[in-house]
């Protein structure tokens, strides 16, 4: 609580004094908000029967979503849509974590433009987390679209776009016009009392590996402003127009590859670092999937944006074939795997891959339950990631690049390895860690991701809001429910940490910066979502009847 009082906007040089924010008119944004919720007092929420939620949550019916206009009201305010007319104070740490997000606030020339990444006083170090990131705002975005505050989110928008727009270049090699910043810094100058912002495409970055996924979260926060605010004439305008389909053009391009996914490197996604995940990534194939689908529903058929929507939906098809069938894995598909033969040729091959069975790790053996099943982190020639990656199941489920049933079977697996997945705090963003010798070639000795820290195998309270999102979607609130009460007992206490160590997420993370900004948003969105379900539509997407692949391999839900 004191170390929250101590964090003022005042203290970070980059952002508008108090001064001028009264020179503008901010009070909305800086109101406070009047905490109720709607969910009963005497019942838990994983204690009421399917029977009683509303139509939208019985479960393999999410098609209704999508088609929802998410309101863009205060919730936990005047929430129209709720359980009931009954309510209860909510958890202490709500207000506290409201707080703290008004705190990061950005502001250029007097308008909120996004969040920082951290405010970490005690750190010596500032580094970037002083910055605001594309793909850490994207809970920040949510957390305001929900609480019926739109404008920063629409000038974060606005803002990046024209960003897009500047040359990139990193040693003399110019980058893509379609690439995304991967942050952007506002500074401040007092005498002058000029704001000027400056960009980061990878250039900075450590590593210096551009960011993928940054073009694909800003596509799909854009759909997600124009389903909460009903507001079509921003993704209609054509900078925004051009903007999708300058992102697009980098990904549609066509090449050498077979496969329809797309090539990444290590460190361009939220595994920022090598993690050996270069190939075909899980995360960046669901979130390319979903952003594809999100830019379908925004481009206008007019001459360009007919023949850009002709591609979409031709890489759509090849892509959630390819996905639903190669990175999918459950018991019988493992048991498959297993007894693959090799150096088969030609088009009748089973084994596509020419994956050797002895390459098969022995911790998936155990990990694997009768019921359950995900996608696999990477598949590429000769080699299957066996591994797990929370952001791209979850997002497989957002998007339904995951049909009905795989998506129960991701919730069946989450709940038969919770102490793995989840432990004491949610949520592991990979698992198993990797280890030993395998660590040292693989993450070139990086002293951040030690077993069970920070990408590797660490757990990070940002996810939540990602497995509230699904668990809603699937119809399984009670796996949300105990994940946010684990996450409850400890976040405020210790500062809003980014990530966790060890194998039950025990310890604060080694090299964790306190007050994360999307730890704290992931956790308002996570309760906001829950307590008010309709906001699910602005980040759900109903599934694509004309997609709709037939499995046929054996499948864990029958088991």
């Amino acid at each position: 609580m004191d170390g929250a009082k101590q964090m003022g906007i005042r203290n970070v040089s980059s952002i508008c004094s108090l001064t001028q924010l009264d020179d503008h008119d901010l009070s909305r944004l800086l109101e406070k908000p009047r905490l109720t919720t709607n969910i009963e007092r005497q019942r838990s929420f994983d204690e009421r029967s399917l029977s009683e939620l509303p139509t939208l949550l019985v479960r393999g019916s999410y098609d209704n979503f999508d088609t929802l206009h998410s309101p863009a009201v205060r919730s936990g305010i005047d929430t129209p849509a709720s359980w009931d007319g009954n309510t209860f104070d909510p958890h202490p740490i709500f207000a506290e974590a409201w707080e703290a997000l008004r705190r990061s606030l950005v502001y250029f020339r007097g308008q909120p433009v996004g969040t920082v990444a951290a405010y970490d006083h005690a750190s010596e170090e500032v580094l970037n987390y002083d910055q605001v990131f594309v793909r850490d705002f994207v809970p920040s975005a949510l957390a305001f679209l929900m609480n019926g505050e739109p404008e920063v989110v629409k000038n974060f928008l606005l803002k990046t776009l024209q960003l897009q727009g500047w040359e990139k270049k990193i040693d003399r090699f110019k980058l893509g016009e379609g690439v995304m910043p991967a942050s952007f810094k506002v500074l401040h100058d007092p005498v002058r009392k000029l704001d000027m912002i400056v960009a980061d495409f990878g250039e900075s970055a450590i590593g210096r590996v551009a960011p993928v996924d940054s073009g694909f979260w800003w596509i799909i926060l854009l759909r997600a402003y124009t389903k909460s605010t009903g507001d079509l004439s921003l993704a209609e305008r054509p900078e925004c127009q051009k903007g999708i389909k300058l992102i697009l053009m980098l990904c549609l391009a066509e090449g050498f590859d077979t496969f329809p996914t797309l090539l990444c490197a290590d460190g361009c996604s939220m595994i920022d670092r090598r993690m050996d995940v270069y190939g075909y990534p899980i995360e960046i194939q669901a979130l390319f999937y979903m952003a594809l689908r999100c830019a379908l529903m925004m481009l206008k058929h007019d001459g360009e944006g007919k023949d850009c929507i002709e591609r979409i939906e031709k890489r759509l098809h090849a892509l959630s074939y390819h996905m639903r069938s190669y990175f999918w894995l459950d018991f019988q598909q493992l048991n498959d795997i297993y007894r693959y033969k090799t150096e088969e040729y030609s088009h009748t091959a089973v084994n596509k891959f020419n994956v050797i069975p002895d390459s098969i790790p022995d911790w998936i053996f155990d990990f694997m339950p009768m019921r359950g099943g995900y996608f696999i982190g990477n598949v590429s020639p000769a080699r299957m990631d066996f591994r797990w990656f929370c952001l791209g199941n979850c997002v497989a489920i957002l998007s339904s690049l995951a049909t009905p049933e795989q998506s129960m079977a991701i919730m069946d697996l989450i709940e038969a390895r919770w102490d793995e997945l989840v432990g004491e705090m949610p949520l592991k963003i990979a698992y198993p860690a990797i280890e030993s010798h395998e660590w040292r070639i693989v993450t070139g000795c990086d002293p951040k991701n030690t077993r069970w820290s920070y990408h590797n195998g660490g757990s990070w309270p940002v996810l939540l809001w990602l497995l509230t999102a699904a668990c809603i979607k699937t119809g399984r609130p009670q796996i949300a429910r105990q994940a946010i009460d684990l996450a409850e007992t400890r976040l405020l206490k210790d500062g809003w940490p980014e990530y966790y160590d060890g194998k039950l997420g025990r310890f604060i993370g080694k090299q964790a910066r306190k007050y994360q900004t999307w730890s704290i948003a992931g956790y308002l969105v996570a309760k906001m979502m829950l307590e008010d379900p309709s906001h699910l539509g602005m980040i759900s997407l109903e599934e694509d009847k004309q997609r709709k692949t037939l499995i046929k391999r054996s499948s864990s839900w029958n088991c």
